[in-house]
């Protein structure tokens, strides 16, 4: 809990860029003690949230953070922050200005592996990072069954991120005029061309206008090479509103560059039917003895309960595309481990988990079809180390030199078997009645005292 001597500057790969004045208020907060500069921080001369800046040390702006924080009035328990390990875990250089604010600390989440999964001729371990005992055995347990048939195939469909702006005219015709506009080849060529001026890597591939009174909703559909791709299309759809209201739609007013038909990080019909990011396909056929052997359990038995839960439960309880057993389990989890937006689990864990007979009942054929898997492998969490070892572990990590985009093509089709893998297990193990039996053995210890610190 003690102030602690100052470790390293901020990294130079991320320059800051201060004014005169500022560089020589950094400089003198540099000269300070942690203490000196604590106080400073308390009068206000140094904002808590502008440490980083203030002091150029990444770390040591953290820690004296963490001083302050203790101070707060509030905080229902100031020695609770030493529970939030700091140090030697995180590289907070690499943090700052890219993931989180006002950061103290980083939380440990165990990461596990399951695997082998053999897909598309590929075999893989997946890393999942998750504090629910039971759900990686469970996983492993699927891929199990899908290597020992053989394996997983797998097939993109398609990809685009897309970004929604909500625009409002004078009158609903001009809002009618505009979707008329948009939905011209010509046109649409125009703003894919003022689109193409803010990225390299991005490219508009078609943007659709929905009406509603004054107002018209603008979903416009972007490749985005192997970024999950929200920043760069936000950036490349603002070019392109701005070159229209100077041009053809000057009584065109930007109320919201999202206006939630994009739609990020909500349950939407119109993902779960027009896809966003990657929507993908995955399929394997378990011969009848792996189903028994691995699964324990029989065909009919898991297909019943995939028509009576998946199917008809998910229609009563009026899902939108939550037709499936958990797949918001296995995308959480690989999404946090190999640093992808976890928010975007809400979306891309859209599914629907389907079970047939298969050679006459003897064998069982499994699918799953996400329509809206939101990964990528460069920019955002990935630039982490641990992350990035993750992505390395599956061999998508950084842009593909060779094929644009390949590596998050990848990506989205481990995530998609990876939750196949989820899906058959738990089925099987629902269907079989043991699902209790292995929560119990992986996820339940005896209540005892707080585990002391390391």
């Amino acid at each position: 809990g003690g102030l602690a001597p100052r470790r390293h500057r901020c990294s130079p790969t991320r320059p800051l860029r201060l004014h005169p004045s500022s560089v020589t208020a950094m400089a003198a907060f540099d000269a300070m003690s942690d203490a000196e500069v604590l106080n400073k921080v308390g009068s206000n001369e140094l904002p808590v949230h502008a440490l980083e800046k203030g002091l150029g040390d990444c770390w040591r702006a953290v820690r004296i953070r963490r001083a302050w924080l203790q101070q707060q009035e509030g905080l229902a328990s100031p020695t609770a922050v030493d529970g939030v390990p700091h140090e030697g875990g995180i590289d907070y250089d690499a943090v700052h200005g890219a993931c989180a604010e006002m950061v103290i600390g980083y939380i440990p989440l165990p990461v596990g592996v399951a695997g082998p999964l053999l897909l598309n001729g590929k075999t893989y371990h997946v890393p999942l990072a998750t504090v629910e005992g039971a759900l990686i055995a469970s996983t492993r347990r699927g891929c199990k069954a899908i290597t020992e048939s053989g394996g997983a195939s797998a097939a993109v469909l398609k990809q685009g991120m897309t970004r929604a702006p909500v625009l409002r005219f004078p009158s609903a015709m001009r809002a009618a005029a505009f979707a008329v506009w948009m939905h011209e080849p010509a046109n649409l060529a125009v703003a894919q061309a003022e689109f193409g001026t803010t990225t390299r890597f991005g490219r508009l591939v078609s943007a659709r206008v929905t009406v509603a009174g004054r107002y018209a909703y603008a979903r416009f559909v972007c490749a985005t090479g192997d970024a999950m791709g929200m920043n760069m299309v936000s950036k490349g759809v603002s070019a392109v509103l701005e070159k229209l209201q100077q041009s053809d739609f000057p009584d065109m007013s930007l109320l919201g560059l999202s206006g939630n038909m994009c739609c990020d990080k909500k349950a939407a019909a119109i993902n779960w039917v027009e896809g966003r990011g990657y929507s993908v396909v995955v399929e394997a056929t378990l011969p009848g003895e792996v189903v028994q052997n691995v699964l324990k359990t029989t065909v009919s038995a898991a297909c019943e309960l995939n028509i009576a839960k998946n199917l008809i439960g998910s229609a009563m309880a009026g899902a939108v595309g939550g037709f499936n057993a958990h797949a918001s389990n296995i995308v959480t989890a690989l999404y946090l481990a190999c640093g992808q937006d976890a928010a975007q689990n809400v979306e891309s864990s859209q599914c629907i988990t389907l079970l047939e007979p298969a050679n006459g009942g003897a064998d069982l054929h499994v699918s799953v079809t996400m329509p809206s898997i939101e990964v990528g492998t460069v920019g955002g969490g990935t630039i982490l180390r641990p992350q990035r070892a993750c992505l390395e572990m599956l061999g998508v990590a950084g842009a593909s030199p060779d094929a644009p985009g390949s590596n998050a093509r990848e990506l989205a089709t481990v995530v998609a078997a990876a939750v196949l893998a989820g899906e058959i297990s738990l089925l099987s193990a629902l269907s079989a009645g043991h699902l209790m039996r292995a929560h119990l053995a992986h996820n339940r210890k005896p209540a005892g005292p707080p585990p002391a610190d390391p």
